[in-house]
């Protein structure tokens, strides 16, 4: 087996679920290390395998703890809690991002911490510990991962569709809705667009390529601004 950084014993114990070496090793392999190791193998068919079995059983949970939610609100909570802000939180605390093998080029530009490969490796481990134990002990591990963030959904759904979960928050705080303005900067090639967004007193201003991800990013800072109120 191919150890990552900072050796694989202290992940292995925190996940508390024996996972075959050659798997663990296959769910830590980035296609970025694999493509420059000769075209090896790399996680993302166990990343597959480990979405469904993560879906699965965040659905069951769910559904077996709040019995008095309807379907809608129990599948925003689904989607929040499989999204990647979630499962990169879950990655961070169990510290999978020292472990994950990477290319140079995605080491160099702080891959370790990326959202979206924290999320993917956290699966792939899933789906490596599927296969090496079984779905009750994948279903156990899932379920560990996962209780602390149960309670809080809406931070997550809110990464998500920030812009609706902003308008629903100023509604519920009875402020004025969100009023949004955007300029753009730059040549038409390379357009920069700057939001601001405004609910009552809470102003907040994003940045993106396009005018639609810069009031999301505006509007995920004035949610943080305006639920850290609370």
């Amino acid at each position: 087996m191919t150890d990552a950084p900072g050796g694989i014993r202290p992940l292995t114990d925190t996940l508390g679920v024996d996972i075959d070496a050659e798997l663990l090793s296959l769910a830590l392999t980035h296609r970025s290390y694999a493509y420059e190791n000769g075209g090896i193998p790399h996680n993302e068919r166990l990343e597959f395998l480990g979405d469904s079995v993560l879906g699965q059983a965040v659905t069951v949970t769910l559904f077996t703890r709040y019995p008095d939610l309807d379907e809608g609100s129990l599948a925003k909570r689904r989607a929040s809690l499989v999204s990647t802000v979630a499962l990169a939180e879950v990655a961070r605390r169990v510290g999978v991002g020292a472990h994950v093998l990477l290319g140079r080029g995605e080491e160099q530009t702080g891959g370790r911490d990326k959202d979206s490969i924290l999320a993917d490796t956290t699966e792939a481990l899933i789906g490596a510990a599927y296969l090496s134990a079984g779905q009750d002990a994948a279903t156990s591990l899932v379920i560990r991962l996962v209780e602390p963030l149960l309670d809080d959904p809406e931070r997550y759904g809110a990464a998500m569709d920030p812009k609706t979960s902003l308008q629903e928050l100023a509604a519920r705080r009875q402020a004025p809705p969100p009023e949004y303005s955007v300029v753009a900067d730059g040549p038409d090639h390379n357009r920069l667009f700057t939001a601001t967004v405004r609910v009552g007193d809470v102003r907040a201003d994003g940045v993106g390529t396009s005018k639609k991800a810069a009031e999301m990013a505006a509007a995920l800072q004035a949610w943080r601004d305006l639920s850290a109120r609370a």
